[in-house]
């Protein structure tokens, strides 16, 4: 890239001046205000002839072009230049730093061992991260090593913090239970399904049972006596009917995340905070931050901080649209109750009533549900019931 100049004459008749330089020979490459104080482009070795000629005319360089400029505002702003640059690699490498490992299970003992083999392959506080195939690599090897203690890893990357989840390898010990009990109903419901594996089925399909019914018995009966006890064993599922309420105001804002996020270094002074680097600010947005640095005297800390892109939506709601709303808050709260195989059927707004700023909504559900329960009846004696039997009929 060729530099060039534009420089300015300044002085008595400078179109005379002009004139004197295009019969030199001199390149001009453009020419402003030819008529008072004239502005003209050269090139590098055109400024250096404009320099030789004697002349009482003023030659004043306003604006450089091409190389000479760049290296002009390199040169002018190279504390900045050199900042930026130390900041953007300082950034590169913190981003790529881990500065937390987090092991989910609820055995310490367990939380250490993966954290000492983690450790041992190469992921640890104060380290960079490793590849995705490295990371898969690693969790192979710690399965491999722990395959009596763990059944199942996984390794996620969360920004600068690895997130470790477990599961303990249960030995299965052979236990003889075979206390007699019979398989009853927890609560109200009319039965969906039913299935057992031993005892007695003494209810079907399509039954409605009160809490405490039982289900699956286990007393044996053989021509309307009971023989034996046995352990009951099996599963029943009924329709279970709630009405649940969900308030909620008329209007609101509710906050989401765009999905566009990025990372820069923070610098808290009192209680201001300012994010370095941060050319393109997000209009809203939500902050989650690692502290790096604390000065113990004075109130300022350094933290390594994401920024996550927010947008504000506005609800309006009333009697007449805000049915679905509810309905799915409501499923939320009953889901909150209900064990992993539970689900539910059907749902329906019985009422909506308007108080105030707010809307009070009830919704109905039907869900099926795992009404299994056990008791024991191992200190029932089959005479007692036989001659209880015999009592009634004489």
């Amino acid at each position: 890239m060729n530099s060039r100049y534009k420089v300015k004459i300044i002085g008595k008749d400078p179109k005379r001046f002009v004139k004197e330089i295009i019969t030199k020979k001199i390149s001009i490459y453009q020419v402003e205000n030819l008529d008072s104080d004239p502005i003209i482009i050269v090139d590098e070795e055109g400024l250096a002839k404009l320099k030789e000629i004697k002349t009482s005319y003023k030659i004043k360089v306003i604006r450089e072009y091409g190389l000479i400029r760049i290296k002009h505002l390199i040169k002018k702003y190279s504390y900045f230049l050199m900042a930026l640059l130390v900041g953007s690699l300082l950034l590169l490498l913190l981003s790529n730093m881990i500065f937390t490992v987090e092991v989910q299970h609820s055995k310490s003992e367990i939380r250490n061992l993966i954290k000492q083999d983690l450790k041992l392959y190469g992921i640890s506080k104060y380290k960079f991260r490793v590849s995705y195939n490295k990371k898969e690599e690693i969790k192979k090897k710690i399965l491999a090593k722990e395959t009596d203690k763990i059944e199942w890893l996984e390794i996620e990357r969360i920004g600068t913090k690895y997130l470790v989840k477990v599961e303990e390898r249960i030995k299965n010990e052979v236990k003889t239970d075979n206390k007699a009990q019979n398989i009853i109903a927890k609560k109200n419901a009319m039965i969906l399904r039913i299935s057992a594996t031993s005892g007695e089925v003494v209810k079907k399909k399509f039954d409605y049972v009160q809490k405490g019914d039982v289900l699956i018995s286990g007393f044996i009966t053989k021509d309307e006596k009971i023989v034996s006890k046995t352990k009951a064993i099996g599963s029943v599922f009924g329709e279970v009917w709630y009405q649940v309420q969900v308030d909620l105001p008329k209007a609101y804002k509710v906050v989401n995340k765009t999905g566009k996020s990025k990372k820069r270094l923070e610098l808290t002074i009192f209680d201001k905070n300012i994010f370095l680097f941060d050319f393109n600010k997000y209009k809203t947005y939500q902050v989650e931050k690692k502290e790096l640095l604390r000065n113990n005297i004075l109130p300022v800390s350094l933290n390594y901080a994401t920024i996550y892109e927010t947008n504000e939506i506005s609800k309006n709601y009333d009697i007449s649209n805000v049915s679905n709303e509810a309905i799915k808050l409501a499923s939320n709260k009953l889901k909150q109750k209900l064990g992993p195989k539970d689900k539910i059927i059907s749902k329906k707004v019985l009422k909506k009533t308007e108080r105030d700023s707010r809307i009070i909504v009830d919704v109905f559900f039907k869900v099926e549900e795992d009404i299994t329960e056990e008791e024991s009846i191992e200190n029932i004696k089959i005479e007692d019931i036989e001659g209880e039997k015999s009592g009634t009929s004489n």
